[in-house]
C-alpha cells in the first residue's frame, strides 16, 4: 500500500485511539466524584467498576457482530455510543447520571476495542502489527495523560471539572466523520462461530492465559491510575488533589503516570519492531517489580513520582504484546479471539473493587498496593507464553 494512502487510512484509525483514551479519565474522575459525594475507597471504585463490568458482558456478542457488519462499522457504532456517554454529564450531575455516564462509556469502549486494534490488521503488515498497535496505543495515552491536566484546568478556570466531558466529545465526533469518510478494504471473515464457540477457545491454555494476562494488566492500570492520587494524599502532608505539592495536587499523579506511559508507548513503537518481544517484556515486567517496592517504602513526593514514572513506562506495552500474541495464535478465529481478549479488560471492573476493599480494611493505601504486587507477579509467570520462536 502507497505510504500516502496508509497515511489517510491511518488519521482517523488512530483519532479512534484518541476517543479510545476518554475512558481512562475514569481514574481522576473517580477522585473528583469522591470528594463530591464524600464517598468511600470502596463505592468510588464503583465507577471504574461500572466502565469495564461492560467488557466482560460485550466483548464476545462484539466478536460475533463484528463477524457480520465488519470491524470499521463496529468502531464507527462504538464511536455514537462514546460521544452519547460523553454528553451525558451535561444534564445534570449525581451519582446516578455519573453511573450512567461511565456505564456508555465502558460500552462504547467494549465495542471500539474490540473492533479498532484488529481493524489495524486490514492496514498494515503482520511484521508492522504489534509495532502499529503500539503507536495506537501512544495516541490513546496521550488522551489519557491530558485528561487529569483538563480535570484541573475546567475546575480552577470555569469552577467545573466536568467540562473534560465535552472537549473529549469533540474530538470523538471528529474520529466518527473522518472514519465515516472513508473506505478500509477488509478480508472476508467466513468463519462460523456463536456465543458458546467463542466462548470454549478460553479451553486453549494459551488463550485462557492471555485473556487472564489482559484481565492483570488492566487491573493494574486502572487500579494505579485511581490510586496513585490517593497513595500522595496519604504520604505527603499538606496534599490535597487540587493543590499541594511540587506539581500543584495530587492529581498530577495520573498524569505522570500517562505521560510515562506515552512515553513508553512511542519507545515501544520503534523497538518491537526490530526487537524479540519476550526481551521488552522482561525489561517491563522487572520496572513495574520495582516501582512496587517503592509504593511500598517510599514517603518521599519526588521518589514517589520516579516509581510512577517507572510503573508507566513498564505498563505501557503489556496491552499490544499481549493481543498481538493472542490474535496471531488463532489468525483463523482472530475475530473472536480479540473479543475474549477485550473481555478481560474486565479486569478493570474487578481488581480496583478489590483495591479499594483491601484499602479500606487496612485503613491504607497499602492494601491497595498488595493487590498490585499480586497482578505483577502473574506477569512475571505469565512470560514463559509470551516467549517467541525467533
Amino acid at each position: 500500500m502507497k505510504s500516502k494512502n496508509l497515511i489517510l487510512l491511518l488519521i482517523p484509525v488512530m483519532l479512534a485511539f484518541f476517543a479510545m483514551g476518554a475512558v481512562d479519565m475514569v481514574g481522576i474522575a473517580s477522585n473528583y466524584v469522591k470528594n463530591d459525594f464524600q464517598l468511600s475507597d470502596t463505592v468510588a471504585n464503583l465507577l471504574p467498576s461500572m466502565v469495564f463490568l461492560w467488557f466482560f458482558i460485550f466483548g464476545v456478542p462484539t466478536g460475533l457482530l463484528m463477524n457480520k457488519i465488519g470491524r470499521q462499522k463496529t468502531v464507527i457504532f462504538s464511536l455514537i455510543v462514546t460521544v452519547l456517554a460523553l454528553i451525558v454529564p451535561l444534564f445534570g450531575y449525581n451519582f446516578v447520571i455519573m453511573l450512567i455516564s461511565f456505564s456508555l462509556l465502558g460500552i462504547g469502549n467494549t465495542l471500539m476495542q474490540v473492533s479498532l486494534n484488529p481493524l489495524i490488521s486490514n492496514i498494515v503488515s503482520k511484521e508492522k502489527f504489534a509495532s502499529t498497535l503500539t503507536f495506537g496505543q501512544f495516541v490513546k495515552a496521550i488522551a489519557s495523560f491530558a485528561a487529569p491536566f483538563l480535570a484541573a484546568f475546567t475546575a480552577k478556570t470555569f469552577g467545573d471539572w466536568k467540562l473534560l466531558f465535552p472537549i473529549y466529545a469533540v474530538f470523538t465526533a471528529l474520529a466518527l466523520v473522518l472514519l465515516s469518510t472513508i473506505k478500509i478494504q477488509e478480508e472476508p471473515y467466513t468463519t462460523k462461530s456463536n456465543f458458546a464457540k467463542s466462548l470454549a477457545l478460553l479451553g486453549v491454555p494459551t488463550i485462557l492465559l492471555f485473556f487472564l494476562g489482559i484481565m492483570v494488566h488492566v487491573g493494574i492500570d486502572v487500579g494505579v491510575n485511581i490510586t496513585a492520587p490517593k497513595i500522595l494524599m496519604e504520604r505527603i502532608d499538606g496534599m490535597k488533589l487540587e493543590s499541594g505539592g511540587i506539581f500543584g495536587g495530587a492529581g498530577a499523579a495520573t498524569s505522570v503516570y500517562f505521560m510515562f506511559r506515552l512515553l513508553g508507548c512511542l519507545l515501544g513503537a520503534v523497538i518491537l519492531a526490530k526487537c524479540k518481544h519476550i526481551y521488552f517484556w522482561y525489561v517491563s515486567v522487572a520496572l513495574m517489580a520495582l516501582s512496587i517496592v517503592g509504593f511500598f517504602f517510599v514517603s518521599n513526593e519526588w521518589l514517589l513520582y520516579v516509581c510512577l514514572a517507572l510503573f508507566g513506562l513498564g505498563n505501557s506495552n503489556i496491552f499490544p504484546m499481549i493481543f498481538t500474541k493472542a490474535v496471531q495464535s488463532l489468525p483463523d478465529r482472530s475475530n473472536e479471539v480479540s473479543g475474549l481478549m477485550i473481555m478481560g479488560i474486565a479486569g478493570g471492573a474487578i481488581f480496583p473493587l478489590l483495591m479499594g476493599i483491601a484499602s479500606d480494611a487496612l485503613k491504607s493505601q497499602a492494601g491497595a498496593v498488595i493487590v498490585v504486587a499480586m497482578l505483577v507477579i502473574y506477569l512475571f509467570f505469565l512470560s514463559a507464553t509470551i516467549k517467541e520462536k525467533k
